[in-house]
């Protein structure tokens, strides 16, 4: 049989690879400052840009799409290529897509620095560099699809399976997710209003963990521990089960997100359901790749790879239980809101990702520059420093999340509240700092892998067209007697990703197409009213900073939550009073209370001297001052009202009940509205504010929050 000849593009996965280095160390680097900013919140110097709200959004963006974006390109590349028996479809696509990708990291990261997001968790990004991200990964998904096509290997390795889902899915859930309405080049609204948005934002947010973070992963790993052992994946028909259980199983996971709040009952119940049959799937992978490695255990004393990969597995078999575990109604009401959540994110980020990107940077760079490993000896003291590092930042985040749930509940014999909420942050700080002393450990790991790829590339010379020859595919094919009936389809890569589209459409359909179509999932609340021009503008600048990340807006049906919050009226939170949220603001961690009732409970002047010096008014308050709000000290902080008829009438076309006489009056509106509130500010001694500074407008949105509801509470009662 005639041999062609022809060359691995490595120069690409170089691109990746390093890359991925360069955004690791940023990506840890900002997590650290954010972890610091916890135990001492004016790290941030009174710099708008540099403050806890803006620089999480960019630290998460910055793991997930930067360091792990580029690192599963780095091994889809790789191992496609070498599995496929073929160079890349075209090397003009996948430089558009290297420098495609950086693009959108780079404006993201920009952007998010400016206060320009949408508050949605993982995809905090403005429309203009959404539509970027669909076109890089249209980019990425044809290179990857059309080198599937002229491939010189029939059938399909179990890799390649999870690269088309990963391609499929992704795509799906970024265009529904971030469909929104523009209003400028920088501002849009959600076309999802409340409860439908958290639905569809959930769907997305945890399916990006899955098929962003999971999938690819899980290919990688199927291509490079076999490699790295020298062995054959433990079992074939595991595999099967694993993939394709796993893509239809997980797509339906996502309202475990939101358990106990103001979605629909029935969709809580299905994320439930479906999140418990996750342990299966995901087990089965994490003893496919462990088992993968039998025989083999002696080298893993000696093999910095084989232990980054052992416990890169481990950690994603933890996390998958964990999960499961986390989504039943029991865990959730006590765990949800605290800082287990992170915890349990970060095993799965730093464990399985982080460790499972150091054993294939350790394992790849050395085979493309045609040299070894510089220092084994170094990749293994990363591998413990590492450890170290994960252990000191999850742990103390386990026991701070128990010690929050366990005081945000813990009742006087007098029936009252044990706790405030303050009491409970000052408890976390030692907490805090023990994270941040992880954060670091693990940074420095990265510091030593830089080290190590630096003196290790230098020893070689990269090979950027890598010599390879095979055999082309020869005529139809025919089957073998015995053969496993799944094999058909592995030499049918449309047919696989037709079917993968399938098996990921069924769970979203079900899920969202009712709660979007069916009105009556969402009962009105005659009381409930849109927001006024100041007050939509108020929203868009706690949006603007971030305050969602720390604090939510959704009260659940506990008894300790409705007296903490709103006590007065007794009210959990309803799906009718968020149907004019665009986007949803209910949060996922609390590191401040709860705001869903916050309207009238402080006065004005309470809410001003609170932005100004928190810790002067809440004594121990771990949030940042935001001086940039005022017009002091020198400081412009005049409310940009250039967009306020645009944003009334985007509104309005997205349905919202904004009659045409007040869109023509908003100014009036604004106006008459931000006077009364500086005119009762100025009542204080120590207040001298203008009626159009951005603090006016953040306190009008604060005093609306839950105001409604609570007139629909004496209106019922009268």
């Amino acid at each position: 049989m005639e041999l062609e000849k022809f060359y691995y593009d490595n120069k690409t996965v170089k691109n990746f690879t390093v890359a991925t280095i360069f955004w690791g160390v940023v990506a840890f680097l900002v997590g650290i400052t954010i972890a610091l900013q916890l135990v001492m919140p004016e790290l941030n110097g009174g710099i708008s840009w540099l403050t806890f709200g803006r620089i999480r959004a960019i630290h998460t963006s910055a793991a997930i799409f930067a360091f792990a974006g580029n690192a599963l390109f780095a091994g889809i590349y790789y191992s496609m290529q070498r599995l496929l028996k073929t160079r890349m479809a075209s090397d003009l696509l996948s430089k558009l897509h290297f420098w495609g990708w950086q693009l959108v990291i780079v404006s993201a990261a920009l952007t998010l620095f400016m206060g320009i997001s949408t508050s949605k968790e993982y995809a905090e990004h403005e429309w203009p560099i959404d539509i970027l991200i669909a076109l890089v990964w249209v980019i990425f998904g044809i290179n990857m699809i059309w080198t599937i096509l002229k491939r010189r290997e029939r059938h399909l390795y179990v890799a390649i399976w999870f690269y088309i889902a990963t391609f499929i899915t992704v795509a799906v859930l970024h265009i529904f997710n971030n469909l929104e309405l523009p209003v400028s080049l920088w501002k849009s609204y959600s076309v999802y209003a409340g409860v439908q948005d958290a639905l569809v934002q959930w769907w997305y947010g945890h399916n990006a963990v899955a098929f962003f973070l999971t999938t690819p992963f899980l290919g990688i790993m199927y291509y490079f521990i076999p490699k790295a052992v020298n062995r054959p994946v433990y079992s074939y028909r595991l595999s099967i089960i694993h993939f394709w259980a796993l893509i239809f199983i997980y797509i339906w996971a996502g309202p475990h997100h939101l358990l106990y709040s103001a979605l629909p009952d029935w969709a809580q119940s299905l994320g439930v359901v479906f999140s418990i049959m996750l342990i299966a799937p995901s087990w089965g992978g994490m003893i496919n790749g462990l088992l993968t490695l039998r025989g083999a255990w002696d080298r893993v004393r000696d093999s910095a790879v084989l232990k980054f990969f052992v416990i890169a597995v481990t950690a994603y078999g933890m996390a998958t239980f964990e999960g499961p575990l986390l989504s039943t109604k029991t865990m959730n009401s006590i765990a949800h809101f605290t800082d287990w959540i992170p915890a349990h994110v970060h095993v799965g980020t730093l464990g399985w990702n982080g460790f499972l990107i150091f054993g294939m940077i350790y394992y790849m760079l050395p085979k493309i520059y045609k040299t070894s490993l510089y220092s084994e000896k170094l990749a293994n003291m990363h591998f413990w420093i590492g450890t170290l590092g994960i252990l000191f930042w999850a742990l103390p985040m386990y026991i701070s999340g128990f010690t929050q749930s366990l005081m945000w509940k813990e009742f006087n014999p007098d029936g009252t509240l044990a706790y405030g909420f303050l009491e409970t942050v000052v408890q976390l700080k030692y907490f805090f700092m023990l994270r941040a002393f992880g954060g670091i450990l693990y940074l420095v790991g990265m510091i030593l892998l830089v080290v190590n790829v630096i003196k290790t590339v230098s020893t070689g010379k990269l090979v950027a067209d890598e010599e390879a020859e095979a055999p082309a595919l020869q005529g139809e094919y025919k089957e073998h007697k015995g053969e496993h009936w799944h094999r058909w389809i592995e030499r049918k890569p449309v047919q696989m990703t037709i079917l993968a589209t399938v098996a990921i459409l069924i769970g979203g359909i079900v899920e969202i197409i009712p709660t979007i179509a069916i009105k009556s999932n969402i009962p009105e609340i005659k009381s409930v009213r849109p927001y006024t021009a100041l007050e939509l503008e108020g929203r868009d600048l706690y949006i603007r900073e971030g305050c969602n990340a720390c604090h939510s807006q959704l009260i659940r049906p506990f008894r300790s939550e409705v007296m903490r919050y709103d006590r007065q009226d007794q009210m959990y939170s309803l799906p009718g009073e968020f149907v004019y949220d665009r986007s949803f603001l209910w949060g996922s961690k609390r590191t401040g209370p709860d705001l869903a009732r916050e309207g009238g409970k402080q006065n004005n002047a309470w809410h001003y001297n609170h932005m100004w010096n928190p810790d002067a008014v809440s004594q121990g308050s771990i949030m940042p001052r935001y001086p940039w709000l005022f017009s002091l000290e020198g400081n412009d902080a005049t409310l940009d009202v250039s967009l306020t008829k645009a944003k009334l009438e985007a509104m309005q076309t997205l349905g919202v009940p904004y009659s045409n006489e007040y869109i023509e009056n908003w100014e009036q509106e604004l106006n008459a509205q931000a006077k009364i509130i500086a005119d009762d500010l100025n009542k204080s001694e120590d207040i001298d504010v203008n009626q159009n500074e951005e603090i006016v407008a953040l306190i009008a949105y604060l005093q609306r929050l839950g105001t409604d509801v609570k007139k629909s509470a004496e209106i019922a009662e009268k």
